[in-house]
């Protein structure tokens, strides 16, 4: 006889879930056991993607020493301390300084002629915001109507920086610069410019007639109208225009270095002058035939009483001295 045992299935299922659970209870012992091993293993990981994201990171912060130093030199500064910078370097109280290399002046030159109206803190003036009289005016006076405006930028014992702004028809007479070195450059507008040089050796001719002026000979150098934007212009103690006349063909302004400055203590007086064509004292001098045109006669002046001139106060961006 066979002899079957059935079981019950729930006694069927308890045995299971017991042999299950039992089962169960060992991996969960054995997980127990592994989870001081996985959490290390994880420190581990977390620890190297720390130390590499930290370097990555401040790899990307870091500048080596020579790109840093190039860095602080391209820093842009306004174009008014670097010209400051330059005539610093470029002039000394008794004029230019002792170096005879025309590079320090080409490089002032280059250097002014990039400035415009709002490297000084200026803003172009539109003709027809202007009262002026028209460069061909009624009379003198009505021509000097309004004031030129001078701004002062920097002044110290080796050079001026300054700033002329003038409204249409306003004229600064002809004038000389004893001893000076001088760069304009015109900011906005146009201006008639009227320059000579005197003739060395020197040629002077005294008048016969009472009240009639002493008079000396002049080359004419310029005779020209500038209109922004153009080139810078420079005079020397004995070349280049020495003696000029400014007169305001539209509202303009002109950005002036002037090295060294003037001193009357130290004989740079600035004197005032008027011109007459070289026939109306005669023949007086040995010219070349045909210079006649480019000929003067200068005779000094007194500072003209209807010379209209007030101060101003430059808001350019300020120079670190």
């Amino acid at each position: 006889m066979e002899l079957i045992i059935r079981s019950n299935p729930v006694q069927i299922i308890r045995h299971q879930i017991c042999s299950d659970s039992c089962e169960n209870k060992g991996k969960q012992e054995e997980s127990r056991q592994n989870i001081p091993k996985m959490f290390s293993e994880i420190q581990k990981v977390t620890d190297k993607a720390m130390v590499f994201l930290q370097k990555k990171a401040l790899s990307a912060l870091y500048i080596p020493k020579q790109k840093l130093h190039m860095a602080m030199n391209n820093t842009t500064a306004p174009k008014v301390q670097l010209l400051y910078d330059l005539c610093k370097t470029t002039f000394t109280p008794s004029g230019l300084s002792s170096s005879p290399s025309p590079q320090p002046i080409h490089k002032l030159c280059s250097l002014l002629d990039t400035f415009g109206p709002g490297d000084v803190g200026l803003k172009e003036e539109s003709p027809d915001d202007d009262r002026g009289h028209g460069f061909f005016g009624l009379n003198r006076v009505t021509r000097w109507a309004q004031p030129i405006t001078y701004l002062d930028i920097h002044e110290c014992d080796s050079f001026t920086m300054c700033v002329f702004c003038f409204p249409t028809s306003s004229v600064i007479p002809l004038h000389d610069h004893p001893g000076m070195t001088v760069l304009s450059k015109v900011l906005y507008g146009s201006m008639h410019v009227k320059a000579y040089d005197w003739v060395e050796p020197s040629c002077i001719k005294e008048s016969q007639e009472p009240g009639c002026p002493q008079v000396r000979l002049a080359r004419l150098v310029a005779d020209k109208v500038l209109t922004a934007p153009c080139g810078t212009s420079i005079l020397y103690p004995k070349t280049g225009g020495n003696l000029h006349c400014f007169t305001a063909v539209t509202p303009c302004a002109v950005l002036d270095v002037l090295a060294p400055p003037y001193r009357e203590d130290l004989g740079r007086k600035c004197t005032y002058y008027v011109d007459y064509p070289y026939s109306a004292f005669g023949n007086g001098a040995q010219i070349s035939s045909g210079k006649e045109e480019e000929s003067a006669w200068l005779a000094e002046i007194e500072t003209p009483d209807d010379l209209y001139m007030r101060s101003g106060v430059y808001v350019g961006p300020s120079i670190r001295v």
